[in-house]
């Protein structure tokens, strides 16, 4: 998947046009996703992410049937082109969403049923140094093999987590998110924007449809959602030690003779 925040110039791979193309990796420098303010998570993830990363999700378009799509996100900050998981060079959470991992790669797509593998020309790793992506006669290297395996379980991936959304939007179940925090110095900041499964609605459920959720994996997948809720509140924390390492130190009182 595509993001404009972290995917600057991407293009298709190409065997002639790419054969000489090295890659400095694997990524040690992060200051490159210090802009990308929320990413895409699969399902799979998200067991790992509800530990670091608040999960909401978000309006995504329409299918091929006119119908509204949602997809799950992490958070990363609390404004617009603001990561807080960025400090200084490192990532500075012990997990990474597996978009960030397949980088400077992403899957660009062809068509419902088509895709193909973007590698990101603006990443400052691509060159003549490092690992290459083409033998001298256009076969594939090892790491562009793994690359292509990791590309189509994450495709797979994308396609079960639209599953998870069309369920949601069936049941009706998610609500409008609205976060409010109080700042030190009083200030108030509201994150919205966002969908939540309101536990409410949850509640209302038939018994039934509820035995089915918890068969099929969704209730676990949308408890996932709620304990990620609470790494807002670190989030507002990390927002509030950046304002305050941003803000000049206040001058020194002169004292009196």
């Amino acid at each position: 998947m595509i993001n404009p925040n972290l995917h600057r110039q991407p293009v298709p791979l190409d065997t002639n046009q790419h054969r000489g193309v090295k890659l400095a990796v694997p990524i040690t420098d992060w200051t490159l996703a210090s802009k990308l303010n929320a990413v895409f998570v699969a399902v799979t993830e998200f067991s790992d992410t509800c530990k670091e990363f608040p999960i909401v999700f978000v309006k995504a378009g329409k299918d091929e049937q006119g119908n509204d799509e949602i997809a799950p996100i992490a958070v990363f900050g609390l404004v617009q082109e603001q990561n807080l998981y960025v400090a200084g060079t490192r990532w500075r959470a012990h997990y990474m969403p597996a978009v960030l991992r397949v980088y400077p790669f992403a899957i660009g797509r062809l068509d419902a049923e088509r895709f193909a593998i973007c590698l990101d020309m603006g990443f400052a790793g691509v060159g003549t140094e490092g690992q290459a992506l083409f033998e001298a006669d256009g076969k594939p290297t090892a790491l562009l093999e793994d690359v292509r395996k990791n590309m189509e379980a994450l495709e797979a991936e994308i396609q079960r987590t639209r599953l998870l959304g069309k369920k949601l939007l069936e049941l009706g179940v998610l609500a409008d998110m609205r976060f409010d925090a109080t700042l030190p110095d009083g200030r108030s900041h509201t994150v919205d924007g966002f969908l939540t499964v309101d536990e409410n609605k949850m509640q209302n459920l038939p018994d039934n449809v509820v035995g089915d959720l918890h068969r099929t994996g969704v209730l676990a997948l949308i408890h996932h959602h709620w304990v990620s809720l609470g790494n807002m509140r670190r989030l507002v924390d990390w927002h509030v030690e950046r304002e305050a390492a941003g803000k000049p130190a206040a001058p020194a009182v002169a004292a009196n003779a």
